[in-house]
C-alpha cells in the first residue's frame, strides 16, 4: 500500500470525465460512504459505473438541494468507487462506496437529464508522513471511535501511523460543519490538518 501511494504521488495530475453526485456531505480519501439511490439520473449513473467498474465524483453542495434541480457543487471533491450494492426494494439501490482520490472540477455540463458531467483534474496524493508525537491523542481517539462504531463502517487497512489517514478519519467523524470539513479535505498538508483538528479537540475538552 505504501509503495502504491508513493507511486501515485509521483504521477502527474491527469484529466478525466466524471459524473458528479452533489451531496450534503464531504467524502474523504479512504472513507466509506453508503448511499441510497432512487432518482433516475443517479440510478443510470450507478448502473454505468457498475458496468464499467468506474468511479463517480462526490462533491459537497454549494447551492441547491440533493434532489430535484441539479445543485451547484464545490469545485473540489473526491472520487467514489462502488464496493458493494444491493436492491432490497424495487427502484431503490443501496450502494457502499469508497473514497479514492481528490479532484478539481475544470468544467461541467448538464447531460440533459439532470446529471452533472464534469472534466476533472486529479490532485496529487499527499506526502506520506507519520503522525507527529504531539498528535498521538488524535490517533487514540480514532481508535476508540472505530472500536465503538464498529470496524465494518471503515475500510481496511487501518493506517494509524499515517498523518493523512488519521486526519481524514477524524475530519469525517467529528461533529463539525460541512463547510469546515470541505476546507479540511482541500488541505494538502496532513500535519496542518492535524493541527486544526487537535485545536478543535482541545477546545472541546476531548483532548489535552
Amino acid at each position: 500500500m505504501a509503495l502504491f501511494d508513493q507511486l501515485k504521488r509521483m504521477l502527474p495530475p491527469r484529466r478525466q470525465n466524471l459524473p458528479i453526485f452533489p451531496l450534503n456531505t464531504v467524502l474523504f480519501p479512504g472513507g466509506v460512504l453508503p448511499l441510497r439511490v432512487f432518482e433516475p439520473r443517479y440510478m443510470d449513473m450507478v448502473k454505468a459505473c457498475l458496468k464499467d467498474a468506474s468511479p463517480f465524483g462526490v462533491c459537497l453542495i454549494r447551492e441547491g438541494q440533493e434532489t430535484g434541480k441539479p445543485a451547484v457543487p464545490e469545485t473540489i471533491g473526491c472520487t467514489a468507487r462502488i464496493i458493494d450494492w444491493d436492491m432490497e426494494q424495487l427502484g431503490v439501490l443501496q450502494i457502499r462506496t469508497l473514497g479514492e482520490e481528490r479532484f478539481h472540477i475544470i468544467g461541467s455540463r448538464d447531460n440533459g437529464k439532470g446529471l452533472i458531467l464534469a472534466e476533472v483534474e486529479t490532485m496529487a496524493a499527499e506526502e506520506e508522513i507519520s503522525v507527529p508525537t504531539e498528535f498521538l491523542g488524535c490517533v487514540e481517539l480514532v481508535r476508540k471511535v472505530i472500536a465503538s462504531v464498529g470496524e465494518e463502517a471503515f475500510a481496511k487497512p487501518y493506517q494509524y501511523e499515517s498523518a493523512s489517514w488519521v486526519g481524514y478519519r477524524l475530519s469525517e467523524l467529528l461533529p463539525i460543519k460541512n463547510a469546515a470539513k470541505q476546507k479540511l479535505m482541500e488541505l494538502s498538508d496532513p500535519v496542518a490538518r492535524l493541527e486544526v483538528l487537535a485545536q478543535f479537540l482541545t477546545q472541546k475538552g476531548l483532548m489535552r
